[in-house]
């Protein structure tokens, strides 16, 4: 019995190039014209926006090399003609202001009242979302409408409330202040996110004999990184750049006062003139400005994550 071998493939067909590998063809340079002429006004419109954007930031970083006298007698946009800087406003700031004592104070309120509305809110989140209890929908509808509470008309009564319970002057009372009152938004940040989350993922989760605390710890969270860090960044940000609440729960002249505590009495202590404060505040945003570099391409991720889906 013979057996027949099958012939060997064309040379053609074997070196045939597949689809994956033929370049796309390039469109015609009339529609690609066409198509950046379609563009060019949103192209403009937010060149204009970021350019309005970044003059304070720009303001600021050449009020800080300025002399006092040129700040009393020009304006800062004067000194690209006739540049006179000096570094010598970041060494009075420090010497006025213990930058390191200050950048902690402001990290031991940014740090634990980011974890702590992180935390809350996705608890909270997923119950609204996933969980079924009486109430749910009100109770949702109240966290929703608890956003347009101004927290001004808030801070008398709360900080009636810290005298009476002897919270006052410390930071963990300004921390319960800032948790509080960001807790709505990221409720409703999240619950957008969590609501879209595959059922049928949970279910198969629960098949496995996972719990409602392991499915929420080991399916959902893990899902939900880019919309928690973009509320840890927006959180984060908005605690460090905090003045009314550390001011008004801490005091000025507290030993825990943060940057913005710090800078804003730096004229009225010492009589500094703007160009001190400017070198000051420059320092202060430097660590804000790195969170915001590291975590900014999760933002956008989960902001639309968490206001479209759902």
């Amino acid at each position: 019995m013979s057996v027949t071998t099958p012939p060997a493939p064309r040379a053609t067909e074997a070196h045939r190039p597949t689809d994956t590998a033929r370049p796309v063809p390039r469109l015609p340079l009339r529609l690609r014209l066409r198509r950046t002429l379609s563009r060019s006004p949103m192209h403009l419109v937010l060149t204009v926006i970021g350019v309005i954007w970044a003059v304070p930031v720009v303001g600021l970083l050449v009020t800080s090399f300025r002399t006092t006298g040129a700040v009393a007698t020009s304006g800062w946009w004067t000194e690209f003609a006739h540049p006179a800087f000096t570094p010598e406003n970041y060494g009075n700031a420090a010497t006025f202001i213990d930058l390191g004592a200050a950048a902690g104070n402001s990290l031991a309120i940014a740090v634990p009242a980011t974890v702590g509305t992180v935390t809350v809110s996705a608890v909270a989140a997923y119950a609204l979302a996933r969980m079924s209890f009486r109430g749910r929908l009100p109770l949702l509808l109240l966290v929703i409408a608890l956003q347009v509470t101004p927290p001004q008309l808030t801070l008398v009564p709360v900080l009636r409330l810290f005298n009476a319970i002897g919270l006052t002057g410390s930071t963990p009372a300004v921390w319960l202040y800032q948790i509080g009152f960001t807790i709505p938004f990221g409720v409703f940040l999240l619950y957008g996110f969590f609501a879209s989350v595959p059922a049928e993922l949970l279910e198969a989760a629960a098949l496995d004999g996972a719990g409602e605390f392991t499915i929420f710890r080991s399916v959902v969270l893990p899902t939900a990184t880019p919309v928690l860090s973009a509320l840890a960044m927006l959180q984060f940000i908005w605690s460090w750049n905090d003045l009314l609440t550390p001011l008004l729960f801490l005091g000025g002249g507290s030993a825990n006062a943060p940057f913005t505590v710090q800078i804003a009495g730096l004229l009225q202590a010492t009589g500094q003139g703007q160009e001190t404060m400017a070198a000051a505040a420059l320092v202060s945003v430097l660590l804000p400005l790195a969170v915001l570099l590291l975590l900014q391409r999760y933002f956008i991720r989960g902001i639309l994550g968490g206001a479209v889906k759902g």
